[in-house]
């Protein structure tokens, strides 16, 4: 691998979504991942579809530049493996509920006797303390948690989560960028550390906006749907076809949605004078702009909004982004060479590095498809190596996914 973590060996332990997106960061900045897999199912995703040829979208998306390893961690002989792997790597990442991974002879105390500059990384639900620690949960879960489902969706409409994994991903990359920073302090010091994260930390973060505009005001945060609690006219509006996401969020922009809109007169309108007053009417204003919005169509509107320098698109469709001419400009999508999938596309991490961009290389390994590779790079015999497999504590062949 290449990239400016070329060299790093990572053991990943981790399943389903938040552990498998932050060792896909470090994978795809060039770090070597080895997935250690259980027998038969492997990891969670690989089960969750839709499919493609037969593999699980989930899958596909967070676990790509990895080796799929096949170990039983149930036998001690696996357990053995993994203390192997862990003498020469250099970051460790579990997302196991909370104690289990000690319960397993994986814990930071046991590895650290086996590697003292060991960095290693457990996300958990709800973090390392507290009355929750040792309570399962997953991404809605921590979403219902931290307040977030509470105030997402429109007012008087049913509850709903926020259809993206956000409290997954985003503590994977809190989760990424605290081993990096402990690989820093390593460089530096040569000390290895334990870094945590959880999706309950991840949630409050987000959330905090909102958890201090309640201590500035003491009013409870309340639904907004497409707007916004600090500017009017901020939102979705109906054109004559479909719904403009505008966004004002200073008087310069307001006169220039009044001009566009041919609606000069709002700015001597009392209701609309400024802000505060927007926001107070913002629903009187929402109407008055639809009114003359739907005399046109989304593509009419935004056209005329970003030719006067207002924020502005039509709401769109998954399908309409996918091939976007911006999408494409970035370059958001990586072609990978895929066994059973023809035309696989997977987008790229969200950012660029002129020196050393992160790059997505391989497609997501087979189940058990680095097995007897990775063993053998540990010096294990293929005599030793295939007694394993008999014994049940590896898998070498592909195992049919899910």
């Amino acid at each position: 691998m290449t990239g400016p973590l070329a060299g790093m060996r990572v053991i990943d332990v981790t399943t389903n979504i938040s552990g498998p997106t932050l060792t896909m960061i470090l994978a795809d900045l060039g770090a070597e991942i080895i997935k250690i897999e259980r027998p038969g199912t492997g990891d969670d995703a690989r089960g969750m579809g839709p499919f493609m040829s037969g593999e699980g979208v989930y899958f596909l998306h967070i676990n790509r530049n990895k080796e799929s390893v096949v170990i039983n961690l149930k036998k001690q002989d696996g357990k053995q493996i993994v203390y192997d792997l862990v003498e020469s790597a250099d970051v460790f990442v579990e997302n196991f509920r909370q104690g289990k991974a000690e319960q397993m002879g994986l814990g930071y105390a046991q590895l650290k006797a086996i590697n003292k500059q060991i960095i290693y990384c457990s996300l958990s639900a709800y973090g390392q303390s507290g009355p929750q620690k040792l309570q399962p949960g997953y991404d809605a879960i921590a979403q219902a948690e931290t307040g977030i489902m509470g105030i997402n969706g429109a007012k008087n409409a049913e509850l709903a989560r926020v259809p993206v994994s956000i409290l997954d991903q985003g503590s994977a990359m809190w989760g990424a960028i605290g081993i990096l920073s402990a690989f820093l302090h390593r460089k530096q010091t040569g000390e290895g550390q334990f870094v945590s994260t959880s999706l309950y930390e991840t949630g409050l973060f987000w959330s905090s906006y909102h958890m201090l505009s309640f201590l500035a005001t003491g009013e409870e945060p309340q639904k907004n749907g497409s707007g916004h609690t600090a500017f009017a006219p901020y939102g979705a509006y109906l054109a004559s076809d479909t719904y403009i996401m505008i966004g004002i969020s200073n008087q310069s922009l307001f006169e220039r949605l009044c001009r566009v809109l041919n609606s000069i007169e709002w700015l001597s309108d009392q209701r609309f004078i400024d802000n505060k007053n927007r926001v107070k009417n913002q629903f009187i204003l929402k109407e008055k702009m639809e009114l003359i919005l739907q005399r046109e169509t989304a593509d009419y509107w935004v056209t005329e909004l970003n030719a006067a320098g207002i924020p502005s698109s039509k709401v769109k469709k998954i399908s309409e982004v996918i091939d976007a001419k911006q999408t494409e400009a970035l370059g958001m999508w990586q072609q990978v060479t895929h066994d059973t999938i023809e035309d696989l596309r997977l987008p790229r991490l969200p950012f660029h590095l002129s020196k050393s961009t992160p790059e997505v290389k391989t497609a997501p390994p087979k189940l058990g498809e680095n097995t007897e590779c990775v063993l053998q790079s540990l010096g294990y015999t293929q005599e030793r190596i295939e007694e394993l497999s008999s014994n049940q504590v590896i898998a070498l062949q592909l195992m049919k996914n899910n």
